[in-house]
């Protein structure tokens, strides 16, 4: 692994230079969680995001900072669906080809929206290390350039310009809790947070099904995991190749948790009963985990990451029949 060159002047740089395509997202706050928990809970809403997911500002900072002669032939990237759509869409913007390779267990919905926005999509194998062989392949074949969707400081810097909204609107925060993947969001945040105030306590989430950065923590090196099918499609997937990430969340990470498919569904049902908020698994994670009481410390202030919405509307509806009771 090579130690991460990140600075807060590479947080502000990105704010201003994708301030054109992603959004300033609002954060709100929760009644219903702060009565449960005791504590402020406030909702950081990426999932408001154009493309749904907090994803297109590490994409924009990524291709706006690159020379615009790279970028003559096209861009790739390997997703499980958000970054995809995401690249799409700045790709679009730019008036540039864009290439994503998907695992064949990416949602429909998702593959259908990379492809509305005019990206050419790839499906290929069954787990996501098969789709980044064939975006390996691709790349050396047709010479485009590759976007990480997470392992890039360019890409992390972007993702880090929701720690400094989280600072200018919540200066009393003192939790965050972020979904966990690749680490590239939760890497970003935690980065500015800690550069601001090491005490700020940092929570990762993941799924229980196959998390791959957690079981990597506990080993202390990057380990392979069995992928398995998991409402939380989006944290889904390996963390090889890396060379960022895996350093950077351990060093900032203060706690993870893992949470059920039962917990993420009514996390689900919860944003849409009491938030009226459309919110996919993975970016449920955080409010399962304060629903279910799992965080070993709970400040006083606390800012929770919802990081996506692009979920299928009868997987939602039928989630949504099954446990709005409960929420």
């Amino acid at each position: 692994m090579t130690d991460i060159n990140l600075t807060m002047r590479d947080i502000y740089s990105a704010r201003a230079r994708i301030a054109p395509i992603a959004r300033k997202t609002p954060l709100v706050s929760s009644p219903a969680l702060s009565e449960l928990t005791g504590s402020e809970i406030t909702l950081k809403l990426e999932n408001l995001q154009e493309t749904g997911s907090f994803k297109p500002r590490g994409a924009a900072n990524k291709l706006l900072s690159l020379d615009p002669g790279s970028l003559q032939r096209g861009v790739i990237t390997v997703s499980s669906g958000n970054h995809g759509r995401a690249l799409a869409y700045v790709a679009h913007h730019l008036g540039l080809r864009a290439v994503v390779c998907l695992p064949d267990t990416a949602p429909a919905n998702k593959r259908n929206a990379i492809q509305k926005l005019g990206a050419e999509v790839v499906v290929r194998g069954s787990t996501y290390e098969e789709a980044v062989e064939e975006a390996s392949r691709l790349l050396e074949k047709e010479r485009l350039e590759m976007i990480h969707p997470y392992d890039d400081p360019v890409v992390i810097a972007g993702q880090g310009t929701i720690g400094l909204e989280l600072l200018e609107e919540f200066p009393d925060l003192d939790t965050v809790v972020v979904p966990l993947s690749g680490g590239g969001l939760l890497g970003g945040i935690a980065f500015v947070l800690k550069s601001a105030d090491p005490k700020i306590h940092v929570v990762g989430v993941m799924m229980e099904r196959g998390p791959a950065m957690v079981e990597s923590l506990r080993a202390g090196r990057i380990v392979d995991i069995v992928e398995e099918p998991t409402l939380a499609d989006a944290l889904a997937g390996g963390i090889r190749p890396n060379q960022y990430t895996f350093d950077l969340v351990r060093k900032t990470i203060d706690e993870t948790v893992l949470v059920s498919e039962q917990e993420i569904a009514g996390a689900m049902a919860f944003a849409l009963e009491r938030h009226h908020l459309v919110v996919e698994g993975g970016g449920a994670v955080g409010i399962a985990a304060l629903r279910a009481g799992k965080l070993q410390h709970l400040g006083k202030h606390v800012a929770v990451v919802v990081s996506g919405a692009n979920v299928d509307m009868p997987l939602l509806l039928r989630i949504a029949r099954e446990h709005l009771d409960g929420c």
